[in-house]
């Protein structure tokens, strides 16, 4: 399903950031749109959208800055972003390069603003991942991390996990914000701001969005049915004569960027 975005403007123009944010009134930009408020991205910004699954992120971004690199593990997912951004038209800046977010091929301080969405969660070490966002951005440049944070209460986060695991066999683990501001300090990152945001789903729209199998969606369906009311309210889970109608999901935006100066 491909994502409404807003209106770019004219070709070879870049539109004002405010006026292109005030057109961010659907639940599924909620986050990008919060990203590009914490980022304050630029015509003189050049961008690595890490993992960039579907395009969702270079889409978005596109207007905004002077050129988007979109790479991804697999071909099968940069020939998927290719479509949808050749069919949204009007984007000319973007080129697609297959790269592990935890062994880049780029040089290191080529871009000065990065991006990661929705895939942290997938990476087996994530902390070498980090390591590579720090050595391809420029000194002083901006990040953000958009992912599915670790529920404090841990009744709560063993429910995500196996519901995660369940949609998506590739899922690692989630982070809570604590652990996210430690790993990032640890690869030597300036910590910025964060929010968290919450995006509605009809259910049946998200089975389909997330290519979600008929025996994993079931499952799901029931798990949030007939959980304790605390991962109801968590989910924020609504039932319609007793089967899953919508639900929602969090996401945490987190910025840093690479000091100016490296330390001695």
């Amino acid at each position: 399903m491909a994502m409404t975005r807003p209106v770019p403007a004219p070709e070879n123009t870049f539109p004002s950031l405010d006026q292109y944010l005030e057109q961010c009134n659907t639940a599924e930009l909620k986050d990008l749109c919060a990203s590009a408020e914490l980022l304050q991205p630029s015509p003189e910004d050049q961008m690595l959208d890490v993992a960039c699954g579907e395009g969702e992120a270079t889409l978005f971004f596109a207007p905004l800055v002077r050129q988007v690199v979109a790479s991804d593990l697999t071909m099968q997912m940069l020939k998927k972003a290719q479509e949808q951004i050749s069919e949204s038209g009007g984007i000319e800046n973007v080129t697609f390069r297959e790269a592990d977010a935890q062994d880049m091929p780029f040089p290191a301080g080529s871009f000065t603003l990065l991006t990661c969405r929705i895939a942290t969660h997938h990476f087996p070490k994530l902390e070498q991942a980090l390591k590579e966002f720090h050595r391809v951005l420029r000194r002083g440049g901006r990040m953000v991390v958009i992912d599915l944070p670790q529920p404090e209460d841990p009744e709560i986060a063993d429910f995500y996990q196996k519901l995660e695991s369940c949609r998506n066999p590739t899922h690692v683990r989630t982070y809570n914000e604590k652990d996210w501001r430690r790993m990032l300090a640890e690869a030597e990152f300036i910590l910025g701001e964060s929010q968290e945001v919450v995006i509605p789903f009809d259910f049946q729209e998200w089975v389909k969005q997330k290519n979600v199998g008929k025996e994993c969606a079931k499952a799901i369906s029931h798990q949030l049915a007939s959980a304790p009311r605390k991962i109801q309210d968590y989910f924020q889970v609504e039932l319609f004569a007793g089967e899953l109608e919508s639900f929602s999901e969090r996401r945490l935006v987190i910025t840093a960027k690479r000091p100016e100066k490296e330390k001695k």
